[in-house]
């Protein structure tokens, strides 16, 4: 059965850094031609798109250029977001999010398979 789990939330001073770490087992999860993604849901509001890693590339949602990086590990089968100069607005459940490979920039379309999300909160 296929299972993504995150881990590497937590609280951190503003300014600070966390990496983030998604593990992806079972079945099409261990395939290397999956689109993967981050996205986020901050208290009281939508889930939204954070970055994504597919063929095409990398993409980002404008507030976190320059601030955050993602990345995939092939042979471990884990998709990472290293998060660089937090601000408490960065503060949110993160999702890590997989579909099978698109032609869609990973900020479009559906995901079809997701974890239960790690908190980060960023506050003084």
């Amino acid at each position: 059965q296929e299972k993504l789990a995150e881990s590497g939330g937590g609280l951190v001073q503003p300014g600070g850094s966390l990496r983030l770490f998604c593990l992806a087992s079972g079945g099409i999860l261990e395939s290397t031609t999956m689109d993967w993604a981050w996205f986020r849901q901050a208290p009281g509001k939508d889930r939204v798109f954070v970055a994504g890693i597919t063929w095409r590339g990398l993409t980002y949602e404008d507030s976190v250029k320059g601030r955050f990086i993602i990345s995939r590990s092939n042979s471990h089968n884990t998709v990472h977001l290293q998060m660089n100069n937090l601000k408490p607005e960065d503060t949110a459940v993160y999702y890590c999010a997989a579909r099978p490979r698109t032609s869609l920039s990973s900020e479009i379309g559906n995901y079809d398979y997701w974890g239960q999300g790690t908190h980060v909160t960023v506050s003084s």
